[in-house]
């Protein structure tokens, strides 16, 4: 796969499935702009080089995402990919959740992936083909307890990109791609709030049918994929990388 001469832009780009989306973009020729308001999306644009430029931006407010884009616009004219990766983990059932806790869970993981498109996909129109991939999870499939925002602000992801695709074809695709639990920096930070984090992470193991959890670089490669040419016929849909998760019955085996 061969992004030599396009630019990406994604969202979250610092670290974790971003991290390793940014890495894997630039290794493959792309231009590659970093969005982040951690400013570890400096280090890392400075480690992978001239093709990776880090623009601090929180992409929930739309005047930052608007003056972002534009100066994207200024910089490389155009667009060809937009991973609308950025996300958070809230833990809480719907009587517990406050509605401070909700808006913040539904503008980062929601209301982000809609300002990025709306500014993005102008800079794409021009494009023979382009791609918009929105980071999702398999709780917009299944759900665990406790986390009515976040499978809630995932679910709706399906929609946007169910949306973003009848809309903008032929020359726009949009994607979403529903990771199980990945090892990133989010998933530690989420199991440390635990009383013992090394039981909830077995907990994660076990739940699936490869006995791990995900990497950030496997779902990255799955980004890739579907960003390019190879996957030019795959819009619309939500594919799950989820090591098997919810497929199987549980209770005791008979013979």
């Amino acid at each position: 796969m061969n992004f030599k001469n396009k630019t990406v832009v994604i969202t979250g780009g610092a670290k974790g499935i971003g991290g390793s989306c940014s890495e894997k973009f630039v290794s493959a020729g792309a231009n590659v702009c970093i969005l982040d308001i951690d400013e570890k999306g400096k280090d890392l644009a400075e480690k992978l080089g001239t093709n990776a430029v880090f623009y601090k931006c929180d992409v929930s407010a739309e005047q930052e995402v608007k003056q972002t884009f534009e100066n994207i616009k200024e910089q490389f004219s155009e667009i060809d990919i937009l991973v609308n990766n950025a996300g958070i983990q809230r833990y809480g059932k719907i009587t517990e959740t406050t509605e401070e806790e909700w808006d913040l869970v539904m503008n980062v993981n929601l209301k982000s992936a809609f300002l990025c498109s709306k500014y993005a996909i102008p800079l794409m129109q021009n494009k023979k083909q382009a791609c918009v991939i929105n980071v999702a999870s398999v709780q917009a499939f299944i759900s665990q307890q406790n986390v009515a925002a976040y499978t809630t602000s995932k679910t709706a992801l399906l929609g946007l990109t169910r949306s973003i695709a009848v809309d903008y074809a032929p020359n726009i695709r949009s994607v979403a791609v529903c990771p199980g639990t990945v090892d990133t920096p989010m998933l530690r930070a989420a199991i440390q709030l635990s009383p013992d984090p090394d039981e909830v992470y077995q907990e994660c193991v076990d739940m699936h049918l490869p006995k791990r959890v995900g990497t950030s670089d496997e779902v990255a490669e799955l980004i890739l994929f579907l960003a390019s040419d190879n996957a030019s016929f795959i819009t619309g849909q939500a594919i799950r990388i989820d090591g098997g998760l919810g497929i199987s019955i549980s209770g005791s085996k008979r013979d």
